[in-house]
């Protein structure tokens, strides 16, 4: 579909019983809830289930903890084949940035290493990247620039340009959180193999919207939030790891398992609650039991298309100004809308905004900034509907259009 297509709006999708699919979160009605990227929503049926396994681990802990190393390992297996991965491979950490910086911890100590890195990276990995470089490798990091519409060449040429015989890691996002963009991680993974430059790719937002994430794709480590698109009880997310490097990799706590191999140490954490873990495979079920994924992906791609095209809509008939964003590397589910000049511009603005539009207007939307120019992004999951943006479009769009005019003229802009 090309971006003069029209998109149509998407019936909505509905449970097995005829209900509308929000019925099954607890999310409050009095909001509208279109930022599922940022901290997912977790399905009553995996609420109720981890609410079950902590009764459980209350009711006999001494059974409980020491039968738990088994019942994730066990867990484990469900995760890896949900992402189409080998269990050997696949650990579990509390989240995405969790998992990096476990394998930061990991790496030795090089003195005048180098880190590279892109301009799209999430804020806290690149901060935890020039922390390692400079305070254990007294080296640097490096910040590929790439164009949000670069194509996949562009992208890879501008990786590629940052590298040099001090690169000691390559940390790439799969998708982007900040830009909603795709990059071409099986082409770097492939690059640095030949040169033999550790890689690690952060999928924090890949398990769900992308199939199967990993396959094609060769890198030394790689994390993924199963709280986002999987719907997982937050507090859950992948660690996978392949070559000996892994065997590098230490859970943040020394149990009793630490002498075990990789990954098998991580599965036990002293007292830590891990009921998260054992009910995330009940959430990727709900999805896949009553819609099947490949359908929910497909539904939340179109809602995405349409909600960017309404909203986009919406601004520039108020401001006359193109709202459209060409993204090199686009995301199924995901979308960027532009928004008026003075609003969001910074990351501290964009969250600002984000809080402001939640207590105000009583919405729930991910506003970001790339290049000193602040975005809407979409982030559409199985419980939204176009009546969301609908809404979204005639009632937010003329309030945030007039808040950019307040903004513009306080700057004493036109």
């Amino acid at each position: 579909m090309s971006e003069t297509d029209v998109i149509a709006a998407p019936r909505p999708l509905l449970l097995a019983d005829g209900r509308p699919a929000d019925r099954a979160w607890t999310l409050d009605p009095a909001m509208r809830h279109l930022n599922h990227g940022s901290f997912g929503a977790v399905p009553l049926v995996a609420q109720e289930r981890q609410k079950q396994l902590r009764v459980e681990m209350e009711c006999s802990p001494v059974v409980w903890f020491p039968a738990l190393p088994q019942r994730i390992a066990d867990t484990r297996v469900e995760i890896a084949d949900f992402l189409a991965v080998a269990a050997d491979d696949l650990a579990l950490v509390p989240n995405a940035s969790a998992g990096i910086s476990t394998v930061y911890a990991a790496l030795d100590r090089r003195r005048g290493g180098e880190i590279v890195v892109t301009d799209h990276g999430y804020g806290a990995v690149t901060m935890g990247a020039e922390r390692l470089a400079r305070d254990r490798w007294d080296g640097g990091v490096r910040t590929a620039r790439v164009p949000l519409d670069a194509d996949e060449e562009q992208a890879c040429e501008a990786v590629f340009a940052e590298l040099s015989e001090a690169t000691d890691l390559i940390v790439v996002d799969q998708i982007t959180s900040a830009t909603a963009r795709r990059l071409p991680v099986e082409r770097i993974g492939a690059e640095a193999r030949r040169r033999g430059i550790p890689l690690l790719v952060d999928g924090a937002h890949a398990p769900g919207l992308l199939p199967a994430p990993l396959s094609g794709l060769t890198c030394d480590f790689w994390v993924g939030n199963l709280h986002k698109w999987g719907c997982a009880p937050r507090g859950t997310a992948a660690l996978v790891a392949r070559g000996p490097l892994r065997e590098r990799l230490y859970p943040p706590i020394d149990s009793w398992g630490a002498e075990d191999p990789y990954p098998d140490r991580f599965d036990q954490q002293g007292t830590v609650d891990a009921t998260c873990y054992l009910a995330a495979p009940t959430a990727l079920g709900f999805i896949e039991h009553t819609w099947g994924w490949r359908h929910a992906r497909r539904y939340m791609d179109h809602l995405a298309g349409y909600a960017a095209q309404v909203i986009g809509a919406a601004f520039t008939e108020l401001t006359g100004a193109d709202s459209s964003v060409d993204v090199g590397m686009p995301v199924p589910g995901m979308r960027l809308v532009r928004l008026p000049e003075g609003l969001g511009a910074t990351r501290v603005e964009a969250d600002a905004l984000r809080d402001r539009v939640a207590g105000e207007l009583g919405v729930e939307a991910a506003f970001t900034s790339f290049g000193g120019i602040g975005y809407l992004r979409v982030s559409a999951h199985v419980y939204n509907t176009a009546a969301d943006y609908e809404y979204f479009a005639e009632t937010c769009v003329p309030v945030l259009a007039e808040w950019a005019r307040a903004a513009r003229g306080r700057h004493g802009a036109p």
